[in-house]
């Protein structure tokens, strides 16, 4: 609080500080002014009376003024209209009655009388000096005293809305003030007229209508000038307007004596210091901040509050004595008296003796607008200049700061005016500015709706780690507002978490193969691979890394997520996938010790880069991961952020990787156009591309690709000729209308249809190519491949094309690969049949196998592929039905190209699982983790309410004898046990 001080009386040093009367948003409910930019905060829609109003001229009582309003309770404090000067006015009859109306040419149409007959049209500034008839008499007095009640100019009027004559109640309005006071109508220190007390209710002044909420008397008012004859339209209006954001109350304009800082004058330097700062995103500094500074207000500081910084002001009771304590012992000084609290209730009765002859100076009554005590924050929080003074002055301005993007007219605003006007310096260097989090329906988040769903029992459900990465990786980090949805939380758990945990618990449980067939401990080799795949897959998260860190040092948050996100996606569906064999061991424990260690390398390097953005998981895995890699840090969080090891960034083997997952990607979509399963082999694809070094790249990894798309043969080539393709110009039509204009159809025409194939050869060779007399670079047109075959082919050939490469794909039938496409087919079903046993690799089990009709072309595949299968699965099958007697671990019945194929598998696990069975269904849960230790309680109630979907109310396990397993017995106990699931 002293600090606080310290920094308002200097700016009353500075000349900063004034008291003055001033219309301002007035909060009835908190009985106090706001600030301007406090009244910006909370801006509602709301339905409001709008009505036309006539004035009698003195001059011609049959001729009235014609104003506008939306603020029927104003009308009671009129003392001016205003009209524009330039503008055309008509004076209009209403032969029903006789009367004539002044209105804004261009508004006449407001009055919604067709009858109406033109009768004169003169210029606004015909009408200055003209007086009229108070609309009540409360005020008549000001007619002889100050000329009031005549009519003004001046070009605020516009003529988008109203009548073009403006009612002016200046004492109820900022511009309704300056206007009056430019026209003599009030001055600076007469008495105001504002017969509204702090509650928003009529005072004894406006005797008809004393003690009645303002708002509450629009209709009675409307309904005495309704008697009177002035009413000359009613109506409604939707428009938007500013509530208190403490009571969300409808604010009054109302003039009100105030404490100010002359914001005002330091515009320039605010403008200047908002330069030195770095904003993400930086429209919101450049447009929205930056727009907020140029129309800066002062800004009213006193608040009519009893709790708040008490204001260090005493004043004589003529307020032309006034002293400003800076501190405790400053006014100990002025006032003789030991302080020790600076609360209202401690100094509000302190006095100080005038210099001037005065008697004494007395505290004024109000506290600082708690948005002043916000601002002081650098200073308040170090008692600067009291203590801590190098400490401050080695920290200001901030490094960084973040807030929502509403704290635009608040929390920045008010740090960057008393930095600004205490040292002329910024505040901070760096902000994020975040946008806000909306309920799914776009609306704000409420109790009261409640249209949002319970946060706990979203992070019970999906994890606090989900919810986090679901916001950090929104339109909010970007300045932005997101509309909330759960179903965003669980995809990320689907497409992030849970690809990642695969990962994670695919290298533990290959590690244990290791240890299981070799009989050693297994320990990450440190020499670099040479194999392309580990070589890539450690270039690839290096330069992740890498990346994250620049785009981390810039503040863009935004730009990092979506990346890190998409990673496990590469891991698991590239890297992994592609190296299965090799991480299982299939060609040997020294290979396998090679892709296992760059698994394990990559895995500890994201786990570190992932910790501030997903700290429970990346903590969990952490902990697990530190017993293969003998970390000595027992929390992830005693790491640093990982720096990117240059020495492992390979540009040309991550080159030669995304050129064959693009060309992977083409086949898909020609398997799935075709709906022929990656299953089933094919003879022949080719690629077509002018790139050289793309298809040099494409056949250094041809093996990789052929195994995962399962094709037998890759011909690659730079001849497009040879298969039909030509070239195609696409034109940017977004540069090219900016540049060309009117030009543009006629070039984006002749590219369409008239551009030749050796003018497209030539404009690659060159990069520039000329049209209709224009010159067209690279950026305005790009070239690429088409196909004229539509379809299939007549030689059996699928095409499609991503505009720079062309795949071609041979998907005529060959019975040796439909063949092995059915193999694969069962291969696929007993691999789905361990997982849903929850078996790891280690775990034996035998698989019993029937087909019908025993003469199908599947059952003759079965028999003569039964060794491959074996093989890929680690599985023996049995080609005959489950013996009577033995119960199947798991089974299944589905259809393959019309046989029927039944499966029975039986699981030797021994004492390591539990069977839970739940309406019928039953699973098996292991009861120990990845790492092989036995899981606790409440893990192994998240393991099967994960397997069953069971996330809300209680689970109770029932044991075969009917009653509940305890939550403390040890689980190991429930091994080689059949439970029921109760709810």
């Amino acid at each position: 609080m002293e600090s606080v001080w310290w920094a308002f009386s200097e700016l009353v040093k500075k000349g900063l500080v004034y008291r003055g009367v001033k219309v301002m948003p007035f909060s009835t409910s908190c009985n106090t002014p706001l600030s301007n930019f406090e009244a910006g905060q909370n801006y509602k829609d709301v339905v409001d009376p709008a009505v036309c109003i006539g004035f009698r001229l003195d001059e011609n009582p049959n001729r009235m003024m014609v104003a506008w309003t939306t603020t029927p309770w104003t009308l009671p404090s009129n003392l001016a209209l205003c009209v524009h000067p330039d503008l055309d006015y008509v004076i209009a009859k209403d032969p029903s009655n006789g009367l004539e109306y002044v209105v804004l040419e261009e508004r006449l149409f407001e009055l919604k009388n067709d009858s109406l007959q033109v009768l004169e049209k003169v210029k606004g500034r015909s009408f200055e000096g003209k007086t009229y008839a108070p609309l009540f008499p409360y005020f008549t007095y000001m007619k002889t005293e100050m000329n009031a009640f005549r009519v003004t100019c001046n070009t605020f009027v516009t003529t988008e809305q109203g009548t073009g004559i403006v009612h002016q109640a200046p004492y109820f309005g900022e511009i309704d003030y300056q206007n009056c006071l430019e026209n003599g109508i009030i001055t600076k220190d007469m008495k105001i007229i504002c017969p509204v007390d702090e509650s928003g209710r009529f005072t004894e002044e406006v005797s008809d209508f004393a003690g009645m909420y303002v708002k509450d008397a629009d209709k009675p008012i409307c309904k005495r000038l309704k008697e009177s004859g002035n009413l000359i339209k009613q109506g409604e209006v939707k428009h938007s307007y500013p509530f208190c954001w403490r009571s969300d109350t409808p604010l009054l304009y109302k003039a009100v004596p105030s404490w100010f800082i002359r914001v005002e004058q330091i515009v320039p330097k605010l403008l200047a210091n908002n330069e030195q700062t770095y904003w993400v995103p930086n429209f919101v500094k450049e447009k929205r901040f930056a727009n907020w500074l140029r129309d800066a207000r002062d800004w009213a500081v006193s608040r009519n509050r009893f709790w708040g910084t008490p204001i260090n002001l005493w004043v004589s009771d003529d307020l032309e004595e006034v002293v400003c304590p800076s501190s405790i012992a400053e006014l100990e000084r002025l006032t003789g008296t030991k302080i020790t609290d600076i609360h209202r209730e401690s100094v509000d009765h302190l006095t100080i003796p005038s210099k001037t002859g005065r008697g004494v100076l007395k505290r004024v009554s109000e506290v600082f607008d708690c948005w002043f005590e916000s601002g002081s924050m650098p200073y308040a929080q170090n008692h600067y200049p009291f203590e801590n003074k190098k400490t401050f002055e080695d920290n200001f301005p901030a490094d960084f700061i973040a807030e929502g993007i509403d704290q635009t007219r608040g929390w920045f605003y008010t740090l960057l005016v008393l930095s600004t006007a205490l040292f002329n310096k910024p505040p901070f260097k760096n902000l994020i500015c975040n946008g806000l989090v909306l309920a799914s329906d776009g609306n704000k988040m409420s109790k009261r709706k409640k249209n949002y769903p319970d946060p706990v029992e979203v992070v019970h459900k999906y994890g606090a780690d989900a919810l986090r990465l679901y916001l950090i990786n929104s339109p909010v980090v970007r300045g932005e507002n997101l509309r909330f949805r759960e179903e965003g939380v669980r995809d990320l758990l689907k497409d992030v978490f849970l690809p990642w945990f695969n990962a994670y618990r695919f290298f533990v449980q290959n590690v244990q193969l290791y240890e299981h067939n070799t009989g050693k401990v297994f320990s990450m080799k440190e020499v670099k691979s040479e194999n392309v795949m580990d070589r890539w897959i450690e270039s690839f998260t290096n330069s992740l890394v890498q990346f994250v860190r620049k785009e981390m040092a810039e503040y863009r948050l935004y730009a990092v997520v979506t990346p890190l996100t998409r990673f496990f996606d590469t891991l698991t569906n590239c890297y992994i996938r592609l190296n299965r064999k090799r991480i299982k061991g299939d060609f040997g424990a020294d290979d396998q010790t090679h892709a296992l260690s760059a698994l394990g390398r990559v895995l500890v390097l994201i786990v570190r880069l992932m910790a501030p953005f997903t700290p429970f998981f990346c903590d969990y895995v952490w902990k697990n991961l530190r017993k293969v890699t003998g970390a000595s840090e027992e929390s992830v969080h005693y790491t640093l952020l990982p720096t990117s090891d240059d020495s492992l960034i390979d540009t040309a083997v991550e080159r030669r990787v995304q050129a064959m997952r693009d060309c992977i990607d083409l086949v898909r979509v020609l398997r799935e156009r075709k709906a022929i399963p990656v299953k089933y082999p094919l003879k022949e694809m080719i690629v077509v591309n002018r790139d050289g070094q793309f298809l040099e790249d494409l056949k250094s990894l041809e093996h990789y690709i052929l195994s995962e798309v399962n094709i037998r043969q890759l011909t690659v080539s730079q001849d497009k000729r040879k298969y039909g393709i030509t070239l195609k110009a696409d034109p940017n039509f977004k540069i090219l209308g900016v540049r060309l204009k009117g030009d543009q159809k006629k070039v984006v025409d002749y590219l369409k249809t008239q551009v030749t194939e050796s003018e497209l050869e030539q404009f690659l060779a060159e990069g520039k190519l000329t049209v209709c007399g224009h010159e067209l670079s690279s950026e305005e047109v790009s070239v690429s491949y088409t196909s004229a075959q539509s379809g299939t082919s007549d030689h059996g050939y699928e095409t499609h094309s991503d505009g720079k490469t062309i795949v071609m794909l041979d998907v005529s039938e060959d019975s040796s690969l439909v063949e092995e496409g059915l193999a694969r087919e069962i291969t696929n079903r007993v691999q789905k049949l361990r997982k849903a046993a929850k078996l790891v690799s280690t775990d034996p089990a035998v698989v019993y196998c029937v087909v019908e009709p025993r003469s199908s072309q599947l059952a003759s595949v079965v028999t003569s592929h039964k060794d491959k299968i074996e093989e890929v699965t680690g599985t023996p099958l049995r080609l005959e039905r489950l013996p009577s007697g033995k119960q199947a671990t798991v089974s299944n019945i589905s259809t393959v190209k019309d046989a029927e194929v039944s499966l029975w598998l039986i699981a030797d696990v021994g004492t390591d699982t539990v069977t839970v069975g739940l309406n019928g269904k039953t699973i098996r849960i292991r009861l120990k983790s990845s790492t092989d230790e036995v899981l606790s309680y409440s893990d192994l109630l998240y393991e099967i309410r994960s397997a069953l979907d069971l996330w809300k109310g209680k689970v109770w396990l029932i044991l075969d004898d009917g009653s509940r397993f305890h939550p403390t017995t040890p689980v190991e106990q429930l091994g080689g046990q059949s439970v029921t699931i109760q709810t």
